[in-house]
């Protein structure tokens, strides 16, 4: 099969040709068809894991993936030859990964059915960023009457996040430089959009004088972000803060692991195919540009960066 791969620590991704898994007990063998870049896979690729995940080289690349299941190992009982799926690839090493032609993964978690009306190239982009953002919008308790900032609005998580945390009532500050950023978060449901290259603290304090309720940690400085929250605030980042780089204790700092449980991605799907909430794909790539498509990713990504695997 053809994968994208990586040799060694911080090797160039590069196409290549694998043999194709077989499914062991417990395992579903998808044909993929779609997928995505997420910072996960920039992080894999730069080499950064080293040390903090067995690797088991080649490692192929890629947490997304949507496709049909061609093969199911013994004792499967979810899904059936034909299914279409979607999911996160998620095991306790790097080896297997969606951006390839197949992947195998197991039933029990990472995995679910598409509803109809969603299709594989959006639900290839979903899994992994839609559930990070919908654990990170639950750990802040986004609710009506709060204000929710989300920091790092424009990327894959926080373009869900907006969306997610707007859809229960909160009013939502979005951080996004003027232009294409900007005009992307107030599509999605951002009631303001303050500038990051400029004096955030200052943007956000004229919007809330007394503070906002909430902050989504995608990016920036979480230690400037929480002392923009009221007392009894909550922060939640999926960058591995907690309470010690926060510095204040009247304040909750909680660290987001996105779990893609099934009846996680059950709901981002049905929120999706009953257009109640956007995948927002601004580029799409062949397999093939899958290395320009980590480069461009590194550059500064609006929205998500689709991935076609035909």
């Amino acid at each position: 099969m053809r994968a994208i791969t990586i040799g060694d620590f911080g090797a160039a991704p590069a196409l290549g040709e694998l043999p194709r898994p077989e499914p062991e007990a417990g395992e579903v063998l998808v044909r993929v068809r779609a997928s995505s870049i997420n910072g996960f896979d920039a992080a894999t690729a730069a080499g950064m894991l080293q040390g903090l995940m067995e690797h088991r080289f080649p490692v192929v690349l890629g947490k997304d993936f949507a496709g049909t299941v061609e093969a199911v190992g013994a004792g499967v009982t979810r899904f059936g030859i034909g299914d279409d799926v979607f999911g996160v690839v998620m095991k306790p090493f790097l080896g297997d990964g969606g951006l390839g032609e197949y992947v195998v993964v197991a039933e029990e978690y990472g995995l679910a059915r598409l509803p109809g009306g969603l299709d594989h190239a959006t639900a290839g982009a979903l899994g992994l960023a839609g559930t990070a953002a919908l654990n990170a919008v639950d750990a802040v308790a986004a609710a009506a009457g709060h204000s929710v900032l989300v920091s790092g609005a424009s990327g894959g998580v926080g373009a869900l996040a907006v969306q997610l945390a707007a859809a229960r009532g909160a009013t939502v500050i979005a951080t996004a430089r003027p232009g294409e950023e900007a005009e992307l978060v107030r599509e999605l449901g951002a009631t303001q959009v303050v500038d990051h290259t400029g004096d955030l603290p200052a943007q956000v304090r004229a919007i809330a004088p007394g503070g906002v309720d909430a902050v989504v940690h995608l990016a920036g400085d979480p230690a400037a972000l929480a002392a923009l929250l009221v007392a009894g605030g909550r922060l939640a980042s999926t960058l591995g803060v907690g309470p010690d780089a926060v510095a204040r204790p009247d304040v909750t700092a909680v660290s987001v692991m996105a779990d893609p449980a099934a009846a996680t991605l059950e709901t981002l799907a049905a929120e999706v195919a009953a257009g109640r909430l956007r995948v927002p794909i601004t580029r799409t790539y062949a397999l093939a540009d899958v290395p320009q498509a980590l480069a461009d990713f590194g550059a500064g990504a609006v929205g998500k960066f689709a991935v076609t695997v035909d």
